[in-house]
């Protein structure tokens, strides 16, 4: 049973740049692909980015692409997001999750995933 803790949320203002991290535990983490999902009140889930198990390769949602980065530390079970020039219409619920695949895999659906995080809340202020 994997267990997934994200922090690093916050309040920021439109142009802020705001890290995420994912501390992973009891398992592998190096089997996972790990990805990132979001949640707006009243929207559903949605696909944000991912990274495969061995970080050869990623990938992101059309809307945040060249603003945010992902990278991943497996000696230390945390996968990071790193999100640049924020925007309003990114605040959220930002979950982590672990997709247990092939190397070199980069699930973007949420039922590719079988662990999830309880989230974290990024709030961005025009």
């Amino acid at each position: 049973q994997v267990q997934l803790v994200e922090s690093g949320g916050g309040l920021v203002q439109a142009g802020d740049s705001l890290s995420l991290s994912c501390a992973g535990s009891g398992g592998t983490f190096s089997d996972y692909a790990m990805g990132w999902f979001r949640q707006a009140p009243g929207k559903e889930r949605e696909f944000v980015g991912v990274i495969s198990r061995g970080a050869t390769k990623r990938d992101f949602t059309e809307s945040v692409k060249g603003r945010i980065s992902i990278s991943r530390d497996n000696a230390k079970n945390t996968v990071f997001l790193q999100m640049n020039s924020l925007k309003p219409e990114d605040t959220a619920i930002y979950y982590c999750a672990a997709s247990f695949t092939v190397t070199g895999a980069t699930p973007i659906r949420p039922a590719q995933y079988q662990y999830w995080g309880r989230g974290t809340q990024v709030t961005v202020s025009s």
